[in-house]
């Protein structure tokens, strides 16, 4: 192994270990919210953590196929991301409109 590759390993072992670090603090993000919206965000950030671990694993093991798997990874991530969105816009919208039918009724009543 030349020296050039052992630095090319060095610098991507940093990076996978740097990502597996934020990966977790996206994971306790996701968690913890306090908001949705931060909870979709840390989920979306999550999977394009997990996609850049991916395609830096293909470079240091020159393989790849980890590249095709890669990009289904992405492809399943963006249509998780929207579905998720989608759902939480249904509930918010729900929400919305059952305390808006409350206020009509309260303002009925008085």
């Amino acid at each position: 192994m030349t020296g050039l590759e052992q630095a090319y390993e060095t610098v991507f072992t940093a990076a996978l270990i740097f990502l597996g670090v934020m990966l977790l603090l996206c994971l306790i993000r996701a968690v913890r919210g306090p908001r949705v919206a931060d909870r979709l965000v840390a989920v979306n950030m999550m999977g394009t953590m997990v996609m850049v671990m991916i395609a830096i694993l293909a470079l240091l093991m020159k393989e790849g196929y980890l590249v095709d798997i890669c990009i289904i990874y992405a492809m399943i991530s963006f249509l998780a991301v929207i579905v998720l969105t989608k759902v939480y816009m249904g509930v918010y919208r729900e929400r919305k409109d059952q305390e808006k039918e409350e206020e009509e009724e309260a303002a009925h009543e008085s």
